[in-house]
């Protein structure tokens, strides 16, 4: 049984079933349940700080906003607390920060991310999870 669980979300499809999968095993276990939307700057980080780098961060900013709320809610209609996280940098590395400070006992992620070529380009969030976590590691697929 585990206590404190932490999913990661992206608004993928396959990100909301780890949402699903999250929300039944808090609500079964009587667990605690975190969210995390990060967004990536990895890619971006030696791009100019310009006008167009805060309009990108602004709706990066918001879409994790909203995917959130709709995480909480989702949640929420289960009867389960959901704790928002959004953070930015290396989607892997802000997981497994996020898991120590928070002391989870399980992260829950989806098998890949909203597109194929985030693979390409950032490299699998959840290949870098399981492989680097020192706690439980589910990954969720469709």
């Amino acid at each position: 049984m585990f206590h404190t669980l932490l999913v990661a979300i992206d608004g993928s499809e396959i990100g909301m079933k780890a949402l699903e999968r999250a929300i039944e095993m808090a609500r079964g276990w009587k667990a605690d349940l975190h969210a995390v939307y990060v967004i990536e700057t990895g890619l971006i980080s030696s791009v100019p700080m310009d006008n167009t780098w805060e309009v990108i961060h602004s709706l990066l900013e918001q879409e994790g906003t909203t995917f959130l709320e709709k995480a909480e809610a989702k949640a929420s209609e289960a009867g389960v607390a959901l704790k928002k996280h959004l953070l930015q940098g290396h989607a892997g590395n802000e997981i497994l920060n996020l898991a120590d400070s928070e002391k989870i006992d399980l992260i829950i992620v989806g098998s890949r991310g909203k597109s194929d070529i985030d693979r390409i380009l950032i490299g699998s969030v959840s290949g870098h999870v399981v492989k680097y976590s020192t706690v439980s590691t589910m990954v969720v697929r469709v």
